[in-house]
């Protein structure tokens, strides 16, 4: 796997025998009102299968894959209005930002960075360390295990929250979110031991999408959450309709408080396949991932 960096365009690209697999944009020229952060479009699998999508005309604020937060402590890292118990969704002037500040040049394999999450008010809320590792596994298979060491620098608590627990039932969106293109509409949602629509809200240690890219052929993009993340294993964001979506919500239906000076780590492993990966393949990976870290 290659990583070339456009520092002067603020992305870097990961490259794999002459084909670029992923964009990661780190300084997004996105407009305030979406609240901008770094996020991963366009995702490939090894066999040029596209599996996402960025700033759809329905939710402009869907970028790829990114890390994200609806409410923290009244500030909206997610993009667009902001859920209002009784009131519905209210456009409001409290979107932040997440900023970049360098990249960490220790190891080559692994892709360090340091960013600065930015209240509505100019506040810093979090410092946080971000790391990135891509690995190719066989020829229909690659992925990316991401970290998120997350500390609170207010001096005072944060809470994550959801539009769920603000009041608007099976919509605890935030975390780690993924936005599949209009080509995987009606796709096929897997899980441990079950799948389908009736993931919304449920938990499960990994999840898996599946759906046809432009060209008609099987792709498969999977999550798998990883035993030290608070409340593994973690409840799902899912939906196959009206667009493709998936979310590691790990603030779905419940509050998450971080005191003074408090960390969140949060680990990740996300698999990019050409064609349908089976519940056993995905088991296997998963027990991998989980002896890896």
């Amino acid at each position: 796997m290659q990583i070339h960096l456009h520092e002067a365009e603020g992305y870097l690209e990961l490259e794999h025998e002459g084909r670029a697999l992923c964009r990661y944009v780190y300084r997004p020229d996105t407009p305030r009102y979406e609240s901008p952060r770094p996020y991963f479009h366009p995702v490939t699998t090894l066999g040029g299968a596209l599996l996402t999508d960025y700033r759809p005309p329905d939710h402009p604020w869907h970028v790829g894959i990114s890390m994200t937060v609806t409410n923290l402590s009244g500030h909206n890292f997610w993009g667009g209005p902001s859920f209002v118990r009784d009131q519905g969704y209210v456009p409001l002037p409290n979107q932040g930002v997440e900023q970049h500040l360098g990249w960490s040049a220790e190891d080559p394999r692994r892709l360090v960075e340091s960013l600065s999450w930015i209240g509505h008010d100019g506040s810093q809320l979090l410092e946080e360390s971000r790391t990135l590792v891509p690995h190719i596994s066989g020829e229909r298979l690659w992925g990316l295990t991401l970290r998120f060491d997350l500390r609170n620098v207010t001096g005072r608590e944060l809470v994550f929250r959801s539009p769920t627990t603000d009041g608007r039932p099976m919509a605890g969106y935030g975390g780690l979110f993924w936005r599949g293109p209009a080509s995987f509409v009606g796709g096929r949602i897997a899980a441990a031991g079950a799948g389908g629509p009736e993931m919304m809200g449920r938990r499960s240690p990994w999840l898996a999408y599946t759906g046809r890219d432009e060209r008609g052929e099987l792709a498969t993009i999977a999550f798998i959450d990883y035993p030290d993340n608070p409340r593994f294993p973690t409840q799902w964001f899912v939906r196959q309709e009206p667009y493709a979506c998936a979310s590691a919500a790990f603030m779905f239906d419940e509050p998450l408080s971080l005191p003074p000076a408090g960390r969140l780590v949060l680990r990740y492993r996300v698999l990019f396949a050409d064609g349908e990966l089976t519940g056993e393949e995905i088991d296997g990976l998963a027990e991998q991932f989980w002896r890896e870290e």
